[in-house]
C-alpha cells in the first residue's frame, strides 16, 4: 500500500478540471486588475477626500486636522488591500503558465499564492471582528456609564 504523499504525488487533473482551473484563472486576473485600479483610485481619492474633510464646518470644531486623519485611513486601507489583490493576480498569472507549461513546480506555486490569498483574507477577517467586537463592548460600556 502506498503513503498519502505518494498518492498526491500522482494525481492527475481531467480536462475538465484543466477547463475549470483556466477559467478561474481569468476571473482571479479580472478582479486582481479590477483591484489594482480601485486601489489606485482609493490613493488618489484619499487626498481628495481629505480636503473636502476640511472644507467642512465641523472641521473646525476638531481638535485635530481631520483631513489628514482620514487621508491617512485611506493610504493604510489602501496598503493592506494590496497583499490579498497582489496574490491574487499570482495565482492567476501562474495557473495560466502551468497550464501552458504543463509545470507542476509552477502549479504548486500558484497554489501557494491562493492559500496566501485566503490566509490574508481569514486572517484579516477575524481582525477585523475582533475589533469590531471591542468596539460593541466600548459602545456598550459607554451607554451604561453615560446612564
Amino acid at each position: 500500500m502506498q503513503n498519502a504523499i505518494t498518492e498526491l504525488e500522482k494525481l492527475i487533473l481531467s480536462s475538465a478540471a484543466k477547463g475549470f482551473l483556466g477559467e478561474t484563472a481569468k476571473w482571479g486576473n479580472f478582479l486582481s486588475i479590477l483591484g489594482f485600479i480601485v486601489l489606485g483610485l482609493m490613493l488618489i481619492g484619499s487626498f481628495f477626500i481629505g480636503a473636502f474633510y476640511n472644507s467642512t464646518p465641523q472641521a473646525e470644531l476638531m481638535p485635530f486636522d481631520l483631513g489628514i486623519v482620514v487621508t491617512l485611513i485611506y493610504i493604510v486601507a489602501a496598503l493592506i488591500y494590496i497583499f490579498p489583490i497582489y496574490y491574487l493576480y499570482q495565482f492567476s498569472a501562474k495557473i495560466k503558465e502551468a497550464l501552458a507549461l504543463k509545470d507542476d513546480a509552477v502549479l504548486a506555486t500558484a497554489f501557494e499564492m491562493l492559500k496566501s490569498h485566503y490566509k490574508f483574507i481569514g486572517v484579516f477577517t477575524i481582525i477585523m471582528l475582533s475589533v469590531y467586537a471591542l468596539a460593541a463592548v466600548i459602545g456598550i460600556i459607554g451607554l451604561f456609564s453615560a446612564l
